[in-house]
């Protein structure tokens, strides 16, 4: 099924801020109106992780668009046969497992959670875990957390703020400010900025992008000093109702690290519903491992630098490590 991270304006953003060449192979003619089956990719090209295509970088997922399981082994033995030209190996991030011809592995494993918006509110409100999420939302109504949505400079400002904090915090890598405002401009209105307000500081924020009929929930970020106040249930609270509102079905709330428990339980006690999510990689025969090397040997050298230098030389490095 096509997602958010189908769409040209993802794929745009994408070209846009890191340099990645968008290209689909599909089974549709030179001439043919219609798009037949599809598998799409972004042509990777790093002096420090090598060649490669992947569907799709900065993708929680990126599901297969081919009706037929035939077709879909078809296309992917076509595509093993260039991946000398196409670079080091190729990469598979589905919804779902799917059969995959000889030669592709499982590379790596997440955790998927998803809200069912269909019930009503009272039964999605029940979902919600008494002693956390309701509690955190209580607690931010009686700490006059103010919530502001909308998509303008000055709440981009406000998220990225956070989100550095947030980075920092866990010593991984800043993405580019550029990545947030192209992302802002290709998506229009259908991209929101939730930001939280304690005292008028900015303490809370998350990005989201609908699509069709899910809300997609792409990034967070906090002041762990303000975390106290339940800023953060508020604010997914007020996007849950939002998204009903506004007829969504279904609240994407991404992939977790599955080591990360404290993000799994906190997804888990919104309601979210649990699912497995897979990587698969096609390396060919002569393809030295060398990306997680060189992946480890950056984020320890990061981890160790000043602030100030971790935000310049984070956004450096993400396009590497797509």
């Amino acid at each position: 099924m096509s997602s958010i991270f189908h769409t040209p304006e993802w794929l745009g953003a994408l070209q846009r801020t890191y340099g990645y060449e968008p290209v689909v192979f599909t089974t549709a003619g030179d001439d043919d109106p219609v798009l037949g089956d599809g598998l799409a990719f972004c042509r990777v090209n790093s002096w420090m992780t090598g060649r490669r295509l992947v569907s799709l970088p900065f993708s929680d997922h990126c599901d297969l668009l081919v009706s037929d399981a035939s077709v879909l082994r078809s296309m992917l033995e076509w595509l093993a046969g260039q991946v000398e030209r196409e670079g080091r190996y190729i990469e598979l991030r589905p919804t779902q497992i799917v059969p995959l011809p000889a030669g592709f592995e499982h590379s790596d494993q997440f955790v998927w959670h998803s809200i069912d918006l269909k019930p009503s509110m009272d039964n999605i409100f029940a979902a919600l875990h008494k002693n956390h999420t309701k509690r955190a939302i209580r607690k931010a109504g009686r700490a006059e957390i103010v919530i502001e949505v909308g998509r303008s400079d000055g709440l981009l400002k406000e998220f990225y703020g956070l989100h550095m904090m947030t980075r920092h915090r866990h010593r991984v890598p800043v993405q580019p400010f550029e990545w947030f405002r192209n992302l802002r401009d290709a998506f229009g209105a259908r991209l929101q900025i939730y930001v939280a307000r304690y005292e008028s500081r900015p303490v809370a924020s998350i990005l989201l992008i609908r699509h069709k009929a899910t809300v997609v929930y792409k990034y967070g970020c906090s002041d762990a000093s303000y975390n106290r106040y339940g800023a953060t249930s508020a604010l997914f609270w007020k996007a849950i109702s939002d998204g009903k509102l506004a007829g969504c079905i279904d609240f994407d709330l991404g992939r977790s690290d599955v080591d990360d428990g404290g993000l799994i339980a906190f997804k888990e006690h919104l309601g979210a519903k649990r699912t497995d999510l897979r990587y698969y990689r096609y390396r060919g025969n002569s393809v030295r491992r060398v990306s997680g090397r060189w992946q480890g040997l950056a984020r320890r050298a990061f981890a160790t630098m000043p602030r100030a230098i971790q935000t310049s030389v984070g956004s450096g490095l993400y396009r590497h490590f797509a």
